[in-house]
């Protein structure tokens, strides 16, 4: 990913921001400039909506092959978490130290992680991942 991509996306990224569409009032992930529902523009219809970041896993699987940059990671798990706004995102689900306890329904927040760097001297890549909501654990 580019240098000025990153920035441009980095409120997204560190807020899980999304957008609300005020005519039609639904909510999506990421950002749009269109609403997908009942296609309104977003010059004056719509804005920046800030995401909760918790929800519950509806679906995972296990990732076994890596791809280039994540191999040390590999087993890592993968899912579809539902956000309490009603948004599904795909996101890796971290700090389960066993990978065979993820389950449908079980209960994550978003957490800040290190995706990659550009080499020992360049920038350093966060994003959201999603990790077990230890308040609502079961």
């Amino acid at each position: 990913m580019s240098v000025s991509r990153y920035w441009r996306e980095a409120k997204s990224r560190y807020m899980l921001q999304g957008s609300k569409c005020g005519r039609c009032n639904r909510l999506f992930f990421p950002k749009r400039s269109v609403c997908p529902s009942c296609k309104s523009l977003s010059i004056n219809n719509i804005d920046n909506f800030n995401l909760s970041g918790n929800g519950v896993i509806d679906a995972f699987t296990y990732v076994h092959e890596g791809l280039t940059g994540f191999e040390m990671q590999i087993p890592y798990v993968i899912a579809m978490i539902k956000l309490e706004e009603g948004i599904s995102i795909t996101a890796q689900v971290v700090d389960i130290d066993d990978n065979t306890k993820v389950y449908i329904g079980m209960p994550v927040r978003m957490v800040f992680r290190k995706i990659g760097e550009d080499g020992k001297s360049g920038m350093i890549y966060y994003g959201y991942k999603f990790s077990p909501d230890m308040a609502n654990f079961g």
